[in-house]
């Protein structure tokens, strides 16, 4: 059975796994205002996802 001489190192074992994909995240646009949103999120902006309003907007704009 094969033994290894010496301990691999921590930074040795990540860079294997070190292989990152550098790409702008994907946007769409929300149905409802028109602005650029993460797929399958809440709009910020608005607070609708599938067409219904999931987040009342107008109550945060009174609070601030």
């Amino acid at each position: 059975m094969a033994v290894q001489k010496s301990k691999t190192s921590q930074q040795r074992t990540n860079t294997r796994y070190a292989q990152w994909k550098l790409e702008a995240p994907n946007l769409v646009e929300c149905p409802q205002c028109h602005e650029l949103k993460a797929p399958h999120k809440v709009c910020k902006k608005c607070g609708y996802y599938d067409g219904k309003q999931v987040i009342d907007t107008a109550k945060k704009e009174k609070n601030n």
